[in-house]
């Protein structure tokens, strides 16, 4: 399954760690830190102009050949839609599976 985060970002379902509201990050001195390093890394995908309501950090395997070790790549997104709405829609096809 997939998620749409916002203009053209679409995931998969596995690959998301968390799905954090803005106004919760803003509380707290680490948790700005965190996402002002991970800025600076390269680690953030802003999807949009738009004012940011969340963040949605994700993980994936990038690359797995034989024998060696896979590589896995942290991709955090800003989106402009709010936490609740995504993860109301993660909760889709569960819905759907009672009807």
């Amino acid at each position: 399954m997939f998620l749409h985060l916002g203009g053209n970002v679409i995931v998969p379902l596995n690959n998301i760690i968390a799905i954090i509201d803005v106004d919760s990050i803003s509380k707290s001195k680490d948790s700005k830190d965190f996402f002002k390093l991970a800025e600076k890394k390269g680690f953030v995908y802003k999807i949009s102009s738009k004012e940011t309501k969340s963040y949605i950090i994700t993980e994936r395997v990038e690359k797995k050949n034989k024998g060696a070790l896979k590589i896995i790549k942290t991709i955090i997104y800003f989106s402009p839609i709010s936490s609740v709405t995504l993860n109301k829609r993660t909760g889709f096809i569960d819905e759907l599976s009672e009807i």
